[in-house]
């Protein structure tokens, strides 16, 4: 049995070339050129995502995640923010699949209608890959300087990562 979303597809493909055609466009050349340049974005982009792969892992894999916890146990007990999300917020901005991995560790160890866990699930809902989105996005287009983009993203990702934790307790604990 077919649905209406197994025909969007084949659809929209068809209106493109019909309407390339009646614009007298020769649509197979410039989607060839469309794949020819996405194939030199993903060439030129390799290398940061390789390093931020490499550097993520040796993160982890050193015991880099522990002490950076660690360093900002204090902070988190003032502010009375539990320490188990403490590598959930470090690992979100610099890696989706880092975060998702650590997030669900912490949904297995303390359970989805925890505290933790909710403090987790909003946090993972309303933070960016801000690192990865910085370096796929700028390294697509050969921009170096980043100027207010990075501190931006920053202050973004702590205020949702602070702000998770006061809105489990203000509206669910």
């Amino acid at each position: 049995m077919s649905s209406f979303t197994d025909y969007i597809l084949p659809f929209l493909v068809t209106v493109i070339v019909v309407f390339g055609a009646l614009k007298g466009i020769n649509v197979f050349d410039v989607f060839l050129d469309g794949a020819k340049n996405g194939f030199k974005t993903v060439l030129g982009i390799t290398p940061a995502l390789i390093a931020l792969i490499v550097a993520v892992n040796m993160l982890k894999n050193s015991g880099g995640l522990e002490v950076i916890t660690n360093i900002f146990a204090p902070i988190c007990n003032v502010l009375k923010i539990p320490e188990e999300i403490t590598p959930l917020a470090i690992l979100s901005p610099i890696s989706g699949s880092g975060a998702i991995s650590m997030f669900e560790t912490i949904l297995k160890e303390h359970g989805t209608d925890s505290f933790i866990g909710r403090c987790a699930s909003i946090m993972m809902g309303s933070t960016e890959t801000t690192f990865y989105a910085i370096t796929l996005y700028y390294g697509s287009c050969n921009i170096k300087n980043t100027r207010h983009t990075l501190p931006s993203a920053i202050c973004a990702d702590l205020t949702s990562f602070i702000f998770s934790v006061f809105a489990v307790k203000l509206f669910i604990h």
